[in-house]
């Protein structure tokens, strides 16, 4: 048995988010009829498809197959040369497999995403924003950045002020924030800022933020301080216009010895009665009561009940933190399409549910002794036209312990979730997602902050159905 095959063209070229094909030539020169299997191997394979999957030939005829390659517009379709080869195994003759290879290059593309940590800062002498800059593009990131304002009313240290992010993974650059001027008194003012992502042959990536300056004083004691100046400027004008006469005894008669001044009666003040029906609170107990009313003169007490806080991640996480100070602990919860919020669990514990057609539309994270988290949830997107959903348009970072932090949205006309990243501030988290239609996946970890793992599908058609996170 055996078998000639050629690659049409050997070398191809395609664009992340198109696609390409190449024809696949194969003749039988042996001499009985056999069947063809083709099945693409190497790493591109997930993005190539052969049509047909099988093609019968005769002795000495020949057939061909079409070899269609789609990669996906992400970090995940790196830009260069990527070897692919497809095994051909024959029906007849299984143990006569023949591997043919070509070369696919898949041409670079750049994507950057910037968003602030927070958006709004606050202080009287500087405010301290992170920005978070994400490469989603397939090649290395090179870029610089840089802080401006109108008017020239800040004055920006950022450090890195230039960095190198590899493909689809994200940098943090801390930024501080100092007042040209600084406000002794008076309301706090507002001060609009941008920081700019610069690469070189693109346009800046712009990220806007607010930074609120405060006064050095507090108003209240500016107030304090106006009112005791009026009344002490008060009290000198009164003391200068009003002088108390002063009486010489010398023309006086002299009193008598041993006389003695009587002394003055004394003053008695009784404060007013309170008004018809109001309460009287002795000072023995301290509680009030309160007349009846109509005519029965019976007393009535209100008990006012209040609403229970509600068991979120945060409070589930702080419970552990407290018996474990020194410890590394996640709590989550889930929101599911049709339930509602789930209680928080912890440390590996399932949220969710599995085989209930019930989608996950948002969850809430929280963690201790890791340095806080940063989320973003990827949603099911009604509008796509490659199959595939969509990231929400923020990352949610949540720097300290024991804080909420949420994801996706549990609105009525809120999408569900088909997948998540997530990130900490040290150590690493791992997750385990449970998508529609196929069941617990493997477990990813991902390290510290700038890295993050991801969780579920991209699948525009699946949704994510439970999770399991420990750090």
């Amino acid at each position: 048995m055996s078998l000639w095959t050629s690659l049409e063209p050997a070398s191809a070229t395609v664009d992340p988010g198109g696609s390409t094909r190449v024809q696949l030539r194969l003749r039988n020169t042996g001499d009985v009829v056999d069947e063809y299997r083709f099945e693409p191997v190497g790493p591109i394979a997930p993005w190539t498809t052969v049509e047909p999957q099988t093609l019968r030939l005769y002795p000495g005829t020949t057939g061909s197959v079409e070899l269609t390659f789609a990669p996906p517009r992400t970090p995940d379709a790196a830009a260069g040369p990527n070897p692919y080869a497809v095994r051909i195994t024959p029906t007849e003759h299984p143990e006569a497999t023949t591997v043919p290879e070509g070369n696919l290059t898949i041409t670079p593309f750049t994507e950057v995403r910037a968003e602030l940590v927070p958006h709004t800062v606050k202080g009287r002498f500087r405010g301290r924003p992170r920005l978070a800059v994400d490469n989603l593009g397939n090649t290395r990131l090179t870029a610089s950045v840089s802080g401006s304002d109108n008017g020239d009313q800040l004055s920006y240290d950022i450090h890195p002020s230039n960095v190198q992010i590899e493909p689809g993974r994200a940098a943090f650059v801390k930024t501080t924030l100092r007042p040209r001027r600084i406000i002794w008194f008076g309301p706090k003012e507002q001060r609009p800022y941008t920081l700019n992502v610069l690469r070189s042959g693109a346009n800046p990536v712009a990220v806007e933020g607010t930074y609120l300056q405060r006064g050095f004083l507090p108003r209240w004691l500016a107030t304090f301080f106006g009112v005791f100046m009026a009344l002490a400027i008060t009290f000198v004008m009164l003391w200068i216009a009003y002088k108390p006469p002063v009486n010489s005894g010398a023309t006086e008669k002299s009193v008598e010895a041993g006389a003695t001044l009587a002394p003055s009666p004394s003053v008695s003040v009784t404060p007013p009665p309170p008004p018809t029906g109001a309460a009287t609170t002795p000072a023995a107990d301290g509680q009030a009561s309160g007349g009846g009313a109509g005519g029965g003169g019976g007393g009535a007490t209100a008990t006012v009940t209040a609403k229970p806080p509600q068991d979120t991640a945060a409070t589930a996480v702080r419970r552990l933190a407290k018996d474990d100070p020194s410890g590394r602990h996640i709590c989550y919860r889930a929101f599911v399409t049709g339930r509602g919020w789930q209680k928080p669990v912890c440390d590996g514990t399932m949220a969710g549910t599995t085989g209930q057609e019930a989608p996950i539309k948002a969850l809430n994270i929280a963690v201790t002794g890791t340095g806080g988290s940063a989320a973003n949830a990827f949603v099911h997107n009604p509008q796509s036209t490659d199959g595939r959903g969509k990231w929400e348009p923020q990352w949610t970072a949540i720097i300290a312990d024991g804080e909420n932090n949420y994801i996706g949205g549990s609105k009525k006309d809120d999408p569900y979730m088909s997948g998540f990243a997530i990130n900490i501030g040290s150590g690493q988290v791992c997750q385990v997602a449970h998508v529609s239609d196929s069941g617990w996946g493997t477990q990813g970890c991902a390290k510290p902050r700038p890295a993050y793992i991801f969780g579920g599908t991209l699948d525009n058609s699946h949704w994510l159905e439970a999770v399991k996170f420990t750090v």
